[in-house]
């Protein structure tokens, strides 16, 4: 429910309590006697008949009307007294006797029900305009753009080239339906683009309307969902019924998953779910009984694995574009449309940046450009540098720098041993991903960090290559013993202890990397009933899950021999590149090369020397020489 609609919402509770409050307090007054506007004490009435002043007296109810000797008129309460009538006659006083007037029943009930009344029609009323039949929440919350306001074209998207020619004819057959249809062939009524976050589903979406011409109709599929039962499946329908008015259109559904998942399994939902209810609508409008001619339906998703079988057969979605990472020419068409929006210096080349980001998405580039931009503008900049994108994708890549930890000097000597283990075992190990920046500087929640890429984009992995990790995963670990022994390891390398530990169990379990258990998937991960799935039980004995347990051991110990055999014989370059990460806290691919081949490295113009401080009284440099020696 958004913030608008929330207000309108307590404003209609508000106005409902409101009129209860009035009815109630109108009915109230009602059924309350008038006051007395000449009233007389009880006392003095009696005093009045006594002194024989009183003429004539009325009494009706709980009221007693008397009239003077002198002609004045007066009002009292009728206590109930028993002698009254004996002390009036005595008096010879005038008696007259009069029924109260009395309500009926039904008009008893009316009152006393009334104020309850009114608020359950209120409340229908409100409920049934919720629900649709007057505006409200059961109406279609999709935005419709006019055909001048769409002006992303197909030159606006770049690195996905294969899923843009799958969707070009869709523009061709609502340019020139008539083409395709002497043919007897029919327009696609429905395109899910799958893909990771960020690869430009939405933006395809937006160029095939504005290349068509068409209006566009925009809807996150979390817009259907509401607390009422019925709003979703009556938004659908109106949805729909407004595409149908305005065809040909295309109808955008943003994250389908949200009210596209797997119905019933495992017991758990029912028919009536409301969720279940507006997939059920969504399916009969998109292949039912009425045809919805001229309404293509596109919808995106990255979990295309948990959306109903229903859903994906041809008649509802026909087709089906995967929209991936982009490649490294991908990569730097996007780069080029995005650094269009920004003034960019001489030195920028995309290419370099392109090959340097593999794995980012379109909207991880699109990132790196306006923090580079931002990174400019601090720095009084009037244009952006190739220095600020590395900056900006260094940022991303490995967080922000916190200058603001308090870091002593043992911790960062410790982590620098421990960085250059990872270093020195990922660079000597085969087919190994390239080191790209080794940092103690601490980001995010590392104290420091290793960065590898690939020099290419990569599918697949090779068992050398799992190995390959495994191993520098353990340098951390084994270049912190190899210098303070056992007694000193810290908890630094738990989260590398965990990723090397996943990896042999699915080289073991998932991928066949195994000798002794062969070519098989062992113990499938359990079902997730929540999205439609029965759980799924073990299906390992316990003879084969202990001979799991043993061949994950042996990947793991052999790869953690191979680490520590590699820091014992370049013992010196650890120690070398320790004491580089002490002095410029941060060094690249040059300087890690210029160390592995025994050379000096040279600073680096980004990197700023460190000024090595005292701890404890011994400076730093005589630690590092020391540690050498030892």
């Amino acid at each position: 429910m958004g913030r608008d609609e929330m207000q309108k919402y307590f404003l209609h509770i508000f106005i409902i309590l409101g009129l209860s409050f009035a009815s109630f307090f109108v009915f109230e007054r009602l059924n309350t006697e008038p006051p007395i506007d000449n009233s007389l004490a009880y006392s003095d009435f009696i005093d009045r008949v006594k002194n024989k002043q009183v003429d004539k007296v009325e009494i009706m109810g709980q009221s007693i009307k008397l009239r003077t000797s002198d002609g004045e008129t007066y009002e009292t309460f009728n206590p109930g007294d028993g002698h009254l009538i004996d002390d009036l006659l005595a008096a010879d006083v005038q008696i007259r006797t009069k029924i109260p007037q009395k309500q009926s029943m039904f008009m008893q009930i009316f009152i006393a029900w009334f104020p309850m009344l009114l608020m359950i029609t209120v409340w229908i009323i409100y409920m049934r305009r919720n629900q649709g039949m007057g505006g409200g929440f059961g109406k279609s919350k999709a935005r419709m753009l006019e055909e001048d306001k769409l002006t992303v074209k197909f030159t606006d998207v770049a690195g996905c080239e294969e899923a843009k020619e799958d969707v070009e004819e869709l523009v061709d057959f609502l340019k020139a339906p008539q083409k395709f249809q002497q043919l007897g062939g029919q327009i696609p009524r429905g395109i899910l683009m799958v893909g990771p976050p960020g690869t430009g589903k939405t933006l395809i979406a937006k160029a095939i309307a504005g290349e068509a011409g068409v209006k566009f109709f925009s809807i996150s599929g979390s817009d259907f969902v509401e607390m009422y039962v019925g709003v979703g499946a009556s938004r659908v329908r109106d949805m729909f019924a407004q595409a149908k008015e305005h065809s040909p259109c295309i109808i955008f559904i943003d994250e389908i998953d949200a009210v596209g998942r797997q119905r019933g399994g495992a017991g758990m939902g029912g028919g009536n779910d409301e969720r279940e209810q507006t997939l059920n609508q969504l399916l009969v409008e998109m292949d039912g009984f009425n045809g919805n001619e001229g309404v293509i339906v596109i919808a995106a998703t990255n979990r295309a694995d948990v959306l109903d079988k229903a859903l994906l057969r041809p008649g509802r979605f026909d087709r089906q574009v995967n929209v991936g990472l982009p490649d490294v020419r991908g990569r730097e068409q996007i780069l080029n449309v995005h650094i269009k929006k920004v003034p960019a210096a001489d030195d920028v080349v995309l290419y370099d940046l392109a090959r340097g980001t593999p794995g980012f998405s379109g909207a991880d580039l699109a990132n790196i450009v306006n923090e580079a931009a931002l990174l400019a503008a601090r720095s009084d900049k009037k244009e952006v540098s190739m220095s600020d994108l590395e900056k900006a994708k260094d940022k991303i890549l490995m967080g922000a720098e916190k200058r603001t930890m308090v870091m002593t000097e043992e911790d960062k000597f410790l982590t620098a041993y421990h960085e250059a283990g990872h270093c020195i075992v990922g660079e000597l190990s085969p087919e190994h991903d390239s080191v790209y920046k080794v940092s103690i500087m601490p980001r995010g929640r590392a104290l420091g960090i290793t960065m590898f890429l690939p020099d290419q984009d990569q599918y697949s992995a090779s068992k050398r290559k799992l190995e390959s990790q495994i191993a520098s995963l353990f340098g951390g670990r084994i270049a912190e013993l190899m210098i303070y022994g056992g007694d000193r390891v810290t908890t630094g390398a738990s989260n590398d202890i965990e990723r090397a530990t996943e990896l042999a169990r699915n080289m073991v379990t998932r991928w066949g990397f195994s000798e002794k258990l062969g070519t098989m998937v062992y113990g499938e991960e359990g079902g997730q009933p929540f999205m439609g799935y029965a759980a799924k039980g073990s299906k390992v004995s316990e003879l084969v899950a202990q001979q799991i347990d043993e061949e994950i051991r042996s990947v793991i110990d052999a790869n953690y021999q191979r680490a520590e055999t590699i820091l014992q014989d370049n013992i010196s370059v650890l120690h070398n590149m320790a004491k580089a990460l002490m002095k410029w806290e941060t060094i690249d691919k040059t300087q890690i090369d210029a160390i592995m081949a025994g050379k000096e490295p040279l600073p680096h113009p980004e990197f700023p020397s460190h000024e090595l401080t005292k701890a404890n009284g011994a400076d730093i440099e005589s630690k590092l020489d020391a540690a050498v020696l030892a």
